[in-house]
């Protein structure tokens, strides 16, 4: 008789039940696998260390769908300790268990709620994804009211700003000097009409952290100068993270037990400045369809790799990151410049008469690989299918355009991590190089017209080019292709 291949799904719980530890989950996984006559490859045993409720907050879950859906099909079913371990929201468990017994013919087993196969299992079944759904959204719901009574009184339920501790004991925030002094100088700069970047190079130049171990930008200085801990206040907002919205109608600020860092006046004063900044240098966003140069994103700093962005009232592009005080080198060139000697190099690569051997290679300094911007990739669908989700709940979105919508987002997912899976398969493959130039000739053909849109030239240059690094003081920028050794100009 052939084996029966199965996958063992892995959740933690928020309980502190140990039967629902990872290992115990495991143990018990395997018993009923042995038991009940299935094999498990290691290769097929998830695990997801984190209890995010959406699937697309567990990669090893998403993994997992797309394995089941490769050609080879690994496994027949897959073993779950419950069936809440598999989702805890109905709408993901309709859609990829009927993506799993559609295309797969994968069948989800949990070993601890025993199910008949017949029409009644649909019932008993739906029941149990009803039960820990209510469960999750209640749990969800209690710990938000809880923190919101915290907040309103006051309570700590953050990690230290820049200046202060935390007194676990008391559980309340404790100044800690040698920052405090700090602290105090950055609103005495700020007030005598030194900008958010000065005081974040000032900082980086006398080597001070934020309490991440990060550098300081000119961001992480206006959220110091806008932040009413300094005052003796804490704030907190229960619908999420605000961003720069400091004004945000749902913030809950209260008074609470730490020692102020600064006077009230001195506060008020640098709120006044601060507003009066963001009134006078306002953001005129656009579209990234209509905003995106063809170069953006491309071209690294060679000190602190960077990406260049394009500083347009000068035509030319300068390192983010001196832009926001974290790099001492601007790295500084005309916009003429660099796309000339891009397109100059591109365009005697395809026609030199020398062989150039072709191999995969991500990107060379910034750590990057093809699966890694993959995952990127995956990252912003996700985040795109939250954004969607909050539009459905708030009303903005009807049920029919939600699905459609979402439906399209999770097969752009499924696809890129079946894409990730093969990469994990392959091996370097050597052509020669004329099967290659062609693809280079035409990518010239694009950049060098005028008709073409900076998308249609963004996305033809990143189809050969995995990054650029330039380096200003040599004079030089080096050429990383996606399917070819590096080269240089100058």
């Amino acid at each position: 008789m052939a084996a029966k291949f199965a996958a063992l799904y892995i959740r933690v719980s928020t309980e502190d039940q140990t039967e629902f530890s990872p290992e115990a989950q495991k143990r018990a996984l395997l018993n009923y696998a042995n038991d009940h006559g299935f094999v498990v490859r290691e290769s097929n045993i998830f695990l997801d260390e984190s209890s995010g409720r959406k699937a697309e907050k567990r990669p090893a879950f998403m993994e997992m769908i797309a394995r089941a859906k490769s050609k080879e099909r690994p496994f027949e079913a897959i073993l779950v300790h419950k069936f809440d371990r598999f989702a805890r929201s109905r709408e993901d468990s309709v859609v990829y268990k009927s993506l799993l017994t559609r295309e797969c013919d994968v069948k989800v087993i949990s070993i601890t709620e025993s199910i008949e196969d017949d029409k009644f299992a649909i019932i008993l079944e739906a029941i149990l994804e009803a039960m820990a759904e209510y469960y999750s959204l209640n749990l969800a719901e209690e710990v938000k009211k809880g923190m919101t009574e915290k907040a309103l009184r006051g309570g700590l339920q953050s990690t230290p700003s820049f200046g202060y501790a935390v007194d676990k004991k008391e559980n309340m925030l404790v100044p800690v000097e040698s920052e405090a002094r700090l602290v105090r100088e950055i609103f005495s700069r700020f007030l005598s009409g030194e900008g958010y970047l000065s005081i974040a190079r000032w900082l980086n130049s006398i080597g001070i952290k934020t309490h991440r171990g990060n550098q300081f930008e000119n961001r992480t200085v206006v959220y110091m100068i806008r932040n009413p801990v300094y005052i003796g206040k804490l704030r907190w907002n229960p619908r999420g993270r605000t961003g720069r919205d400091y004004d945000n109608a749902h913030i809950i600020l209260a008074d609470a037990k730490h020692k102020p860092l600064i006077d009230k006046d001195t506060w008020e004063a640098a709120q006044k400045r601060a507003k009066a900044l963001k009134e006078n240098w306002k953001h005129h966003g656009k579209p990234a369809s209509e905003s995106k140069d063809w170069l953006t994103g491309l071209v690294h700093c060679s000190d602190c790799n960077l990406s260049l962005s394009r500083v347009k009232k000068h035509q030319s592009w300068r390192c983010s990151g001196y832009a926001r005080g974290t790099c001492k080198s601007s790295q500084y060139v005309k916009d003429s410049r660099l796309k000339e000697a891009l397109l100059r190099r591109l365009s005697e690569d395809f026609t030199t008469e020398k062989k150039l051997s072709y191999k995969k290679v991500g990107l060379k300094k910034s750590g990057f690989d093809e699966k890694e911007l993959l995952r990127l990739q995956v990252s912003k669908i996700e985040k795109k299918l939250l954004r969607l989700r909050e539009a459905y709940l708030d009303g903005v979105e009807t049920m029919d355009a939600y699905k459609s919508a979402k439906g399209a987002l999770e097969a752009e997912v499924l696809d890129l991590q079946e894409q990730m899976i093969v990469l994990d398969r392959e091996t370097p493959q050597t052509q020669e190089a004329g099967e290659r130039k062609p693809s280079i000739q035409s990518v010239v053909e694009i950049l060098s017209s005028a008709e073409g849109s900076n998308v249609q030239k963004h996305e033809a240059i990143t189809s050969v080019i995995a990054s650029c690094i330039f380096d200003k003081q040599k004079n030089l920028l080096e050429i990383q292709y996606r399917y070819l050794a590096p080269t240089s100009c100058g």
